[in-house]
């Protein structure tokens, strides 16, 4: 299988370990006095767009950073729980680059690009020392070392934590780094304003149309070259992990422009979430794998059991990840966990109300640590009460906002009682194809973080997405980005009266007209939840080819009655949260036609894509190397029409082998 000649990857040559090492040796250089005339915007400022924005404007780029929050503190990197991965050894437990490197490649089921991966591994490192100088509180031990805990996917310790707040911790970080930019003047912060598309000259990104979202107004912004680093699109199933506010818009709208879309089918669902309650839900909550990972999962061996979990004996429970993974146990991948949690519950041994739950159960674990702090006490003969009370004020301290969050969200003490948890949508490994430099296939334009499709495969390993989102930001993109600005010192900035500019933000325009003027009978959350249930049902944690073509074929449907039938309040010069998601949903339904039509070719199941008709005996993903090696990149043609263009990945590294955890 040949690469599409659209697709140019542009791969150092060389041994895998010395690619990375002798591209920065090589790469192009922008000398300090021409980076003051190049100007950098950056979409979204999150971890990797906070962290990208203050490395270029360190560099002397002139940068300009748009976020729709009021405040680059409220970027979806906040919510992460876990920690972040890094290949430091510090437990002397065998971690080296190339563990974290075949970890990734072996947990993405082998649909990772090698190149992209190694680098990821070889640059992790430097996160936690960048990390560290910037003053964040990672989590130590009694004599100062930083911490490590175990993630699924893994069989050593390397994840990096603030105890369950890690997102936030890590943000504060690359905010500090942002805002002291900001301050000297290097940095324009655009709050509360949304890319509503991109501007191309001369087949070239040139900048884009953003809307104010305070006052409806629709602005101009030149760039030398655009970085969308704005996330993922797991909002799409409505019901997920994701904030409110994530969306699909920047790449979707890039996308339609030019840019490649990669692997949009690959989504990953988390095994450790608060179950759904009811259909007033409008997100779901998200429990840090590290409880999986320190914690252990069952269900009663009898179906329909309703005994309350404390009067279930031992011997009458079902640690099913032990049984079924003896090697990785309750460290299995997230893929791994969430099938096998789903296939307990249809098959009639779930729990809770819902019967769609399992248990995570913390007393083994809060009673050991109470044993091993009774003996740093030398308490002899400790009464199993006195061991609880000590083993709780360890977990305590590791898991404490955790625990008081499923606590205030259920009304159930996760200290007295199992957690019930559920898998749900969390991440999507799609995004926008890029080449080894984090370009799409528009010149100038750059995906970063969650926003591209390029490390992770097809599953992704837990923590590794805040490593990906500060690897690209901090030690990718101020390398790469120089290969093709060091090509632009003569382009001067283009006035935004540019033609090219004027039709773009008409082309806006006009969308927001037509939104504003179809005056239907439903809300746009009602054409959101039925585009949730399909996706979620047709082409979630399962899919098949009949599910597919009924859901390619509702949401066209969707989509013909959205633009007849929608209702958007208010007045489109204004503050209108309304018009803002009724610009998200609509960009959302198109995605969601190209999700199942990339699940509906990929006929095989790896990773996150599980197609019902290809699977072992034991229920395991099963894949189909010699047809499916490759990323799926999607050309946007016009309405509902995308053509394939296929990367082939080569493996030089690593054999391929059917992914086994047992």
């Amino acid at each position: 299988m040949a690469s599409s000649p659209k697709l140019n990857a542009k791969i150092p040559e060389g041994v895998l370990e010395n690619k990375w090492t002798k591209y920065r040796s090589t790469v192009h250089l922008v000398n300090p006095a021409n980076k003051r005339s190049l100007e950098v915007i950056v979409v979204g400022s999150g971890l990797a767009g906070a962290s990208a924005a203050a490395s270029l404007a360190e560099m002397g780029y002139k940068v300009k950073v748009l976020c729709f929050q009021d405040s680059p503190r409220r970027a979806h990197s906040i919510a992460a729980q876990g920690g972040i991965n890094a290949a430091k050894n510090y437990q002397n437990d065998g971690d080296s680059i190339y563990r974290l490197f075949y970890d990734t490649i072996k947990g993405g089921d082998y649909r990772a690009r090698e190149a992209n991966v190694h680098r990821l591994a070889e640059v992790s490192g430097n996160i936690i020392d960048q990390c560290v100088a910037q003053g964040v509180p990672f989590a130590r031990e009694y004599g100062g070392t930083l911490s490590n805990r175990s993630f699924g996917g893994t069989q050593v310790q390397r994840t990096f934590y603030a105890a369950g707040q890690t997102g936030q911790q890590l943000l504060l970080g690359a905010y500090s780094a942002l805002q002291r930019q900001v301050g000297m003047g290097a940095v324009q912060l655009l709050a509360r304003h949304e890319m509503m598309d991109i501007v191309k000259i001369d087949g070239k990104c040139r900048g884009i149309i953003a809307r104010d979202l305070v006052t409806g107004k629709l602005e101009r912004h030149f760039g030398h070259a655009v970085l969308l680093c704005t996330g993922g699109y797991g909002n799409v199933f409505y019901l997920s992990t994701n904030a409110m506010g994530s969306n699909v818009t920047a790449i979707w709208k890039a996308h339609k422009k030019g840019a490649f879309f990669g692997n949009p089918c690959y989504t990953q669902i988390h095994p450790t979430c608060i179950p759904v309650s009811g259909d007033h839900q409008s997100k779901l909550t998200l429990m840090s794998e590290s409880l999986r990972n320190d914690g252990r999962i069952w269900v009663p061996k009898k179906q329909g059991d309703t005994r309350k979990p404390t009067e279930i004996p031992e011997e009458e429970r079902d640690y099913y990840l032990e049984r079924r993974y003896p090697a990785f146990g309750n460290l299995v991948p997230r893929d791994v966990a969430s099938r096998a949690a789903k296939e307990r519950c249809d098959a009639g041994y779930g729990v809770g109300a819902s019967k769609m739950a399992v248990y995570l159960d913390f007393a083994a674990n809060t009673e050991r640590y109470g044993k091993i702090q009774a003996t740093k006490l030398n308490l002899h003969n400790p009464s199993k009460e006195e061991i609880m009370r000590l083993g709780k004020e360890v977990v305590k301290e590791k898991y404490g906002n955790l625990f008081d969050m499923y606590k205030q969200i259920t009304g159930e003490d996760p200290y007295e009682l199992p957690m019930r948890i559920y898998p749900a949508v969390h991440y999507t490994m799609g995004g926008l194809w890029v080449d080894y430099n984090l370009m799409t296939t528009v010149e100038g334009l750059y995906a970063l973080g969650e926003a591209n499709f390029s490390d992770h495969g097809a599953n992704r390993l837990g923590a590794s997405a805040l490593m990906q989102g500060l690897a690209d930001g901090y030690f990718v993109i101020p390398y790469t980005i120089g290969e093709y600005l060091s090509e632009e010192i003569r382009t001067k900035a283009i006035p935004t009266d540019h033609e090219a500019f004027v039709k773009a933000e008409a082309e806006v325009q006009e969308r927001i007209s037509k939104l504003m003027n179809i005056k239907g009978t439903k809300s746009v959350d009602h054409f959101h939840k039925r585009l949730g249930k399909i996706m979620w049902d047709k082409c979630g944690m399962a899919r098949n080819k009949e599910g597919l073509n009924w859901a390619i074929a509702e949401i066209r449907k969707l989509k013909e009655e959205f633009w007849k039938d929608v209702r958007v309040p208010g007045e489109a010069n204004e503050l209108n949260p309304e018009l803002e998601k009724a610009h998200r949903v609509a960009d959302f339904i198109e995605l969601g036609e190209l999700m199942c039509i990339d699940a509906l070719d990929r006929n095989e199941s790896c990773g996150g894509h599980f197609r019902e008709e290809y699977q072992t005996e034991e229920g395991e993903a099963l894949r189909d190397d010699e047809k499916y090696a490759y990323v799926a990149a999607w050309e946007f043609k016009n309405e509902g029409s995308f053509e394939l263009h296929k990367e082939e990945l080569k493996y030089e590294n690593i054999k391929i082998a059917a992914r086994s955890y047992k």
